[in-house]
């Protein structure tokens, strides 16, 4: 068998990484670590250069009623449960004026899957969103949400993909991916929409012209091998898309999640394995530009290691974010653009604002 510094040696000189290559390094241990990351490092140079970006954006809580209720998640709720909300219009508008005063370029809407919401629910939430907030970017809706409203309607996903296009979506959002292997997604979250048809509705939106991320949700209940497996698909749909514009890496926030507290989930990855899944993320995923560090959930101190190891992206300064707190993290409302600055000119890199579309400004 290869040596690992035999196979980096290979990645970095054009090969292609295997899923069980991939694996091998995603299981690395002791040197073995700091190799790849330091490979990653250097490939991350290769792609982008010395450049961090980031996005000012706010994240814009629609409801916590949640149809699908996963083992993960410590937000989501039934309608009767104490602490469900579900915002009107003018809670909506709210956030979104308070976003448009903050000066922020995208509007990032974070949603359980409500039951009773349909297409034109979904349309409302955009159209009310620009009323308040003229001109930003909505980013929005996962596959999930877009299976829902298609089998609300009797419709196409397809059809609901193009309406929400037609009506002012900017992008879709990669999320409700998870791990994409249907027999930990049985465990994690059996309601959500199997792997099949996330693929498939992520290539309808990348085709109808729709960019979108893409999510690994790591460290909960999956092997080395599953987070290949996804890496894989992942990188499968970029080769025919191209419609990724970056990898977020959201490591399981195990605390107050019905999975961990049952004994099921292991209690989130490790430092190692954060460090390994950006790296690994950045070898293996040799057809995506960037690569960004989930901050509220890693810590900034993890933060900063993470731009050793591939990562090139720091997301968004966000505002709030309940789904990660309600897990269990604490820190992970607000990340002020000084503070990103002191990390990245600290590493001798340079901070630049961009748009969701990576456009830098």
């Amino acid at each position: 068998m290869t040596s690992i510094p035999v196979l980096l040696a290979d990645v970095m000189g054009g090969h292609r990484l295997t899923q069980q290559e991939a694996t091998r390094l995603l299981e690395a241990r002791g040197r073995d670590v700091l190799r790849t990351v330091s490979a990653a490092d250097e490939m991350r140079e290769r792609k982008v250069g010395d450049t961090v970006t980031y996005v000012r954006n706010q994240n814009l809580h629609v409801t916590n009623i949640c149809k699908n209720l996963c083992g993960f998640c410590g937000f989501g709720r039934k309608a009767t449960d104490e602490g469900a909300y579900c915002h009107d219009k003018a809670g909506i508008q709210a956030q979104a004026r308070l976003a448009h005063e903050r000066k922020v370029t995208e509007i990032c809407l974070l949603s359980g899957v409500h039951p009773a919401f349909t297409l034109d629910t979904f349309v409302d939430l955009i159209h009310w969103v620009h009323e308040a907030a003229s001109g930003v970017h909505v980013h929005a809706f996962s596959p999930d949400e877009v299976a829902h409203a298609a089998k609300r309607g009797d419709i196409s996903t397809t059809e609901v993909i193009a309406r929400l296009r037609e009506e002012g979506l900017g992008t879709i959002q990669g999320t409700a991916a998870e791990i994409l292997v249907d027999s930990i997604r049985e465990v994690i979250c059996p309601r959500k929409v199997p792997t099949a048809d996330w693929v498939r509705i992520i290539k309808e939106a990348h085709n109808l012209g729709l960019r979108s991320t893409a999510t690994i949700m790591y460290g909960s209940y999956e092997t080395p091998a599953d987070q290949a497996e996804h890496l894989g698909l992942l990188r499968v749909i970029q080769d025919e898309t191209g419609g990724f514009t970056e990898l977020v890496t959201l490591p399981y926030v195990h605390t107050n999640t019905p999975i961990y507290q049952q004994g099921i989930a292991r209690a989130g990855p490790t430092g190692r394995g954060d460090l390994l899944m950006l790296a690994v993320s950045r070898l293996f995923l040799d057809n995506f530009t960037n690569i960004q560090v989930a901050w509220g959930k890693v810590g900034l101190k993890m933060t900063q290691l993470a731009l050793l190891s591939g990562a090139n992206d720091l997301a968004g300064t966000m505002f709030t974010d309940d789904v990660t707190g309600d897990a269990g993290a604490s820190g992970s409302d607000y990340l002020d653009p000084e503070e990103m600055d002191r990390i990245v000119t600290d590493l001798g890199r340079k901070l630049r604002q961009r748009t969701t579309l990576y456009e830098l400004l």
